[in-house]
């Protein structure tokens, strides 16, 4: 784009008798630009198709950048620590030496939403400059305008939410802008309820949409809902939430669906099945809202969730058994024992549960609620290797000899420890054989679903002081996952919070639920057992991170202040 401006500029030298301003006019014709990218349907359909590409690849593991999406999915909270090095630089492990203004997922934080913002809001403004004649009708325009702006607040929640009063931008930022302020939490909130407002009138509602994984109806009033729990607005929240619960032709699954494949342990129940390959999309499957879409290699465009390499212990760097030979002799590839198992993968141990996860949170349901059976959560690891005595026993590393000087924290933290299943696609190698699949996992992912509307309404009904109907709308999912019943006198806001634990661990950005509710630094105190920074050294000011120097410096026209407790 420079060189095509400089050479604009050097046009009046070189013909200097040209006095044509429409000759001078920049068209693009050799590259793509907004103006010709958007002229069409299509093209904006193509601009909607690469937001949906730039979420998957910021927040849901589409990038190698691990210490970024692997702190949106919750770690460094009540649930989860970083395992491979529990005092690590490189991830939050412990928080005063880490979040600092130029840490690199405070930028990242900053910098991918107000990339998707500047996307949405091309969009938005070819939309509604748009020509009639590229439309096939009124309404499809608005749907693409309405998704825009569903993006748009989504970035807003997240901005909001992690650094507070963030500059609101609703327009394209076409030039070079050193001015910014930092509006009011309430102008992003506005803007948000606009937005998502827009979305619940003009998306198409469930199965209607152009393709699976495109936004709906119910995905705006689920955010909506969100949006309404942040700010305190209660009432709002529950109506929200009630309509699209009883009115948007969603319902909790009950009963098993999917294909045969499903069962990849030889066991399996509805929980198993929410879970399973292929069956986010399917139209039986009314608990999905909104699913990120992940497709196999030789798919053009396709990524992969790391759902293995995220959550999965690094059983195979744990060398030998207690009688001296390979602990994991892993799969024949090309004649050779890889090391790696297909039922495994290749974790790397970024995000390990707190035993707060692990196991506190379950309390006297541990063994009979379904989220938490073993196809669900793998805890016993055996070793494998013919060679050894213990071939086929499980792995308790009691079992070494003293002299074997075992480090308990790699051990417990890094090699073996309870394995959530979620986002993990057993015995689906599509790359990498020799290192079971690498870590990768290619079946969709969960970014909304109804499970987390109920607990949404009973998270309002316990603000209102409704006990009762938070009461009820907690049992739908008990009753489901074969739990038993909560009675009323048990339920607060941190039995909610330990029900979103049990029910959507792996799927919430729990950052936003514990700051919103208040208990963010409560319950990392309590329950994060980093064994080498318990508590992470959490301070009362790391409720919101600090706002990234290298925004603070370029701002030179307007003051810009960092969030209280942070310098340089």
């Amino acid at each position: 784009m420079k060189k095509y401006k400089l050479f604009l500029l050097a046009l009046p030298v070189v013909l200097f008798s040209c006095n044509d301003d429409a000759f001078l006019e920049e068209k693009p014709m050799d590259f793509l630009a907004p103006e010709v990218a958007y002229n069409t349907e299509a093209g904006i359909r193509q601009g909607i198709n690469g937001l949906h590409y730039s979420v998957r690849n910021d927040f849901f593991f589409g990038e190698e950048i691990q210490e970024h999406t692997s702190t949106f999915k919750s770690l460094g909270t009540d649930v989860a620590f970083h395992g491979e090095d529990p005092n690590s630089t490189k991830f939050p492990c412990n928080f005063v030496n880490y979040w600092t203004s130029t840490n690199t997922i405070v930028v990242e934080w900053w910098r991918r939403p107000y990339r998707i913002i500047q996307r949405a809001n091309l969009i938005i403004q070819y939309c509604e400059k748009s020509d009639d004649a590229i439309w096939t009708s009124a309404e499809k325009r608005d749907q693409f305008a309405a998704e825009a702006k569903f993006f748009r607040a989504w970035c807003y929640r997240h901005l909001v939410s992690t650094f507070g009063d963030v500059p609101v931008v609703r327009d394209v930022v076409s030039e070079a802008k050193t001015d910014f302020v930092r509006d009011p939490k309430s102008e992003a909130f506005k803007l948000m309820e606009e937005d998502l407002l827009a979305g619940v009138a003009s998306l198409p509602d469930r199965t209607k949409e152009e393709t699976p994984g495109r936004i709906t109806k119910g995905a705006a009033l689920h955010l909506l809902t969100e949006v309404y729990l942040m700010q305190q607005k209660y009432n709002e929240a529950v109506d929200a939430a009630t309509r699209l619960i009883n009115n948007m032709g969603y319902a909790i699954m009950t009963s098993r669906f999917g294909g045969a494949g499903n069962s990849v342990w030889g066991t399996g129940d509805v929980f198993w099945d929410l879970f399973a390959r292929n069956n986010q999309n399917l139209a039986d499957n009314t608990e999905n809202i909104w699913s990120i879409q992940f497709d196999e290699p030789s798919v053009i465009g396709g990524s992969n969730s790391r759902g293995g390499r995220a959550w999965g212990p690094a059983y195979f760097r744990m060398g030998n058994t207690p009688d001296g030979v390979v602990a994991f002799r892993g799969e024949l590839v090309n004649g050779s024992y890889t090391g790696y198992s297909d039922t495994l993968g290749r974790g790397v141990s970024w995000i390990r549960p707190t035993y707060y996860m692990s196991h506190l949170v379950w309390g006297d349901d541990f063994y009979n609620d379904i989220r938490n059976a073993p196809h669900m959560v793998k805890r016993d690891f055996y070793f494998d290797n013919p060679n050894s005595q213990y071939h086929g026993q499980k792995i308790d590393f009691s079992l070494y000899p003293a002299s074997a000087n075992r480090d308990p924290i790699r051990d417990t933290c890094q090699y073996i420890y309870p394995f959530f299943m979620k986002f993990f696609d057993p015995c689906h190698v599509m790359e990498a054989p020799t290192t079971s699949g690498n870590g990768a996992a290619y079946k969709d992912v969960y970014a909304m679903r109804l499970a987390e509307v109920y607990l949404f309404r009973a998270e309002a009904y316990i603000q209102l002081g409704q006990i009762d109907r938070a009461t009820e709308d907690i049992n739908v999912l008990r009753r489901r996952a074969n739990a038993t019943p909560v009675t009323a006198d048990k339920v607060d806001i941190d039995y909610l919070l330990d029900e979103r634990a049990r029910e959507l661990y792996q799927e919430e950005s729990r950052w936003y639920v514990l700051r919103r509710t208040g208990k963010l630094v409560e319950r990392v105190r309590r329950y994060n057992n980093n064994p080498l920074n318990p508590g992470l050294n959490i301070q009362d000011y790391h409720v919101l991170l600090p706002i990234p120097q290298n925004q603070i410096d370029l701002n030179i026209d307007h003051e810009f202040p960092q969030n209280p407790g942070y310098t340089k």
